[in-house]
């Protein structure tokens, strides 16, 4: 039985609306996240391996640490780490991971980073920043927290993502279910808007497959990216909707008889030096 609500629709949220309701959707998910995240695991792995596998004597901040699983891959290889995350239940649970030898746990906002300027010698914040408001912002930040010999790198998630999803609902109703992301111009925009020298960004695609439509609804709400920007609703998720929805995936159906979700995914590397 498919719960049937409705949210009411806020013509515009406030800045201070928006981070709320962004860090209740991820802090509502904490506790299955990492059912859902496999996705989000290959990710941080491709953008660990921007960084040495030796990272002894450095000091990391992880920004958007989740539940801990880029800070985890970091203890392992020497670094002493600060995990950092908009949701105090997220951070409950890197604890619970990682526990408290070379680690410690802040609570805050990507776009006001509490630490002192050239604190680290490496920033990583994997697929975080996309629920930024502006991208130049949180990047400027993450720049000023690092000295003059040391590293940012991140992922984000570009336009294009979760296109199949997008057009299945388009044949269903007008509400917007999937999320809309930045451009890779955007990015290189913002990273210049952000004082950023030298810097480079990497675009690439990455599938996913499911068995049905429904099942990757169900990861994207296992790891809380289901919230939609300024209050829009997704309208009345009837049985009916669901079911409309799942056959209308059925044309991006691939050979193996598994429904791809493609993601593009931005690499972002800048260098302080």
């Amino acid at each position: 039985m498919v719960n049937q609500a409705v949210a009411i629709e806020t013509s515009y949220w406030t800045p201070s609306q928006e981070k709320q309701a962004i860090q209740a959707a991820f802090s509502k998910a904490a506790n299955t996240y990492d059912r859902s995240a496999e996705f989000q695991r290959q990710v941080a792995d491709t953008l660990l391996s921007y960084l040495p596998q030796d990272l002894s004597g450095l000091r990391i901040v992880d920004v958007g640490c989740g539940t801990g699983y880029c800070s985890e891959q970091l203890l392992k290889r020497g670094a002493t780490v600060v995990a950092f995350d908009l949701s105090q239940s997220m951070l409950d649970k890197a604890k619970e991971r990682c526990g408290e030898i070379n680690i410690s746990y802040v609570q805050g906002d990507a776009e006001h980073l509490p630490f002192k300027n050239n604190e680290f010698d490496v920033v990583i914040s994997s697929l975080a920043l996309q629920w930024c408001q502006d991208l130049s912002v949180p990047l400027a930040e993450m720049n000023r927290i690092t000295h003059n010999v040391s590293k940012v790198v991140f992922s984000t998630l570009l336009n294009g993502s979760l296109f199949e999803l997008k057009k299945a609902w388009s044949k269903v109703d007008s509400y917007q279910h999937v999320n809309d992301f930045i451009t890779s111009s955007m990015v290189n925009l913002a990273l210049a808007q952000s004082d950023s020298k030298n810097f480079t960004l990497d675009c690439t695609p990455v599938e996913m497959t499911y068995s049905s439509a429904l099942a990757l609804m169900k990861d994207l709400k296992g790891i809380g990216a289901t919230h939609l920007p300024n209050g829009r609703h997704s309208g009345l998720l009837s049985k009916e909707k669901l079911l409309a929805v799942e056959e209308a995936y059925q044309v991006f159906k691939n050979e193996f008889n598994k429904l791809p979700a493609t993601y593009q995914v931005g690499f972002g590397v800048i260098s302080n030096d």
